[in-house]
């Protein structure tokens, strides 16, 4: 795929073919600056949003099926309208203020944080107060400028680690979400985490069209068709509609790819505004309550500094020293999107890794989130529509993207020093492995830290990483503290 200029590379200095901006659009953007087209900012905000698109459907399911303290439940329909309504505007706030191609939505994992550790012990409008505080405590660290200083303490070997970790780690959503891999349950009494398909074979026709998108995918990416992400998504997404109305498919998974009767929905906005700020720490008592905000904080902080990393990374967004100019105000709104996300009561709302995709295509600016952000908007009344795209359909992007972050950054890690090298490794294999960015984060950081010391290279490691590594250690340990 075409190669971008960097971000700081002036519009007259960019390689001969780079278009030249016309417009106040492409002037507020940075479109051509960035060596960007707006066809390609159009593509990349639609592979966005239907990569991302399970989450209307998802998020419903995680936090509607679990019971608060009273044994309430949230209405399913109000919160497919909560979670698109939300992912919508911090989506195009992002594009806005941050003018990065980084959709956001409701964040996989902090959700089931809410729905099981938090709501079974208070009322649901406590359990989001506390993410709405969690936001909050965000944006004060970058109001402070601790948390930029902290994403720039960590070294640019470290960084390329956490790109990979998440590449591997949205290949392995891919795989997973696809069901071209599964589970295998507890009661198998095996050792053996994950097999081939539902039953250690490939069956089905899902899988087929899976399969088929990624060979596609990858056979455009080869040939350099431009939009060939997004010709992949909606060309599977035709031949999976056409399955699904010839033959006898048992299970597509959450996503059924069939027209729907009625393709209109009216969004109910029940839930928004519904939040009691301070009542849980009624319930639970300040250091429970302290503890539950720091864990959803820990998430949010970290999952969203891995996604922002990996993102402009792959976007060519950062500078030699590794470092993406205006990072400050994607933090903002990012921190404001957790809090949103708590006031909406579709949990922590966070960028999502899934935005890859979307720069996979070509994206390099907000204009694409601005597409993304529209087509969120479009769904909050046409949902039936909107989710119709069966993962199937959608996650070929996600390995096609996953290879093209590893290709970009693996070489730039220094692998003759050990103490780079090695927490690089432990940081790639740990979050596909624990299906966790922050926990992959985590690990990595504690690793260059222990190793740094036992090198005798104390002095080298920014002092942002001992304490950040601190808090880690210790949220490893609050369980045998019994803290949790």
């Amino acid at each position: 795929m075409p190669t971008p200029a960097p971000a700081s590379v002036p519009v007259q200095d960019q390689p001969p073919g780079t278009p030249s901006p016309s417009g106040a659009l492409d002037r507020f953007f940075k479109i051509s600056e960035r060596g960007s087209t707006l066809p390609r900012e159009i593509r990349g905000g639609f592979a966005t949003f239907f990569a991302m698109a399970y989450i209307i459907v998802l998020n419903p399911i995680i936090l509607g099926s679990a019971k608060d303290m009273y044994g309430h439940q949230l209405d399913h329909g109000q919160l497919v309208t909560a979670t698109a309504v939300t992912a919508a505007f911090t989506t195009l706030l992002m594009g806005v203020i941050g003018n990065v191609p980084i959709a956001l939505a409701a964040g996989l994992g902090v959700n089931t944080v809410v729905a099981l550790q938090l709501a079974p012990r208070m009322s649901w409008p406590d359990a989001m107060g506390m993410v709405v505080l969690a936001g909050i405590v965000v944006m004060l660290l970058v109001a402070t400028g601790l948390r930029e200083r902290v994403m720039n303490a960590v070294p640019l070997g470290l960084r390329k680690g956490i790109s990979i970790g998440i590449g591997l780690f949205i290949m392995l959503i891919g795989l997973v979400d696809s069901g071209f891999v599964s589970r295998i349950p507890d009661a198998a009494h095996t050792t053996v985490p994950l097999q081939l398909g539902g039953d250690g074979h490939l069956n089905g026709w899902p899988v087929l069209v899976f399969v088929l998108g990624v060979l596609l995918t990858l056979a455009l990416i080869v040939r350099k068709v431009p939009g060939a992400i997004l010709i992949s998504i909606v060309g599977m997404t035709v031949l999976a509609v056409i399955v699904n109305a010839v033959a006898k498919v048992p299970s597509w998974g959450l996503t059924v790819p069939k027209w729907p009767g009625n393709p209109v929905a009216t969004p109910d906005f029940g839930l928004l505004g519904k939040v009691s700020l301070f009542g849980g720490f009624e319930k639970v008592g300040a250091l429970t309550g302290i503890l539950f905000v720091f864990t959803v904080l820990l998430s949010c902080f970290f999952d969203a500094m891995g996604t922002i990393m990996a993102v402009s990374d792959e976007a060519k967004l950062t500078n030699a020293e590794g470092e993406m100019p205006g990072m400050n105000k994607v933090l903002l709104v990012d921190g404001l999107a957790v809090s949103l996300g708590g006031a909406s009561s579709s949990s922590a709302t966070t960028c999502f890794v899934e935005s890859t995709a979307g720069v996979g295509e070509g994206a390099r600016t907000g204009f694409a989130n601005i597409v993304t952000g529209a087509l969120f908007t479009v769904a909050l009344f046409l949902t039936p529509v909107a989710t119709m795209v069966p993962s199937q359909a959608a996650t070929p992007a996600l390995l096609a993207v996953g290879f093209l972050i590893l290709s970009t950054s693996i070489k730039e890690i220094d692998w003759a020093d050990y103490t780079i090298a090695i927490p690089a490794f432990v940081t790639m294999l740990m979050m596909p492995f624990t299906y966790s960015i922050t926990n992959g984060i985590g690990m990595g950081f504690i690793t260059f830290v222990v190793l740094r010391l036992a090198a005798g290279r104390g002095r080298e490691v920014p002092a942002a990483m001992y304490v950040v590594s601190g808090v880690f250690a210790f949220y490893y340990l609050m369980p045998a503290l019994g803290l949790t």
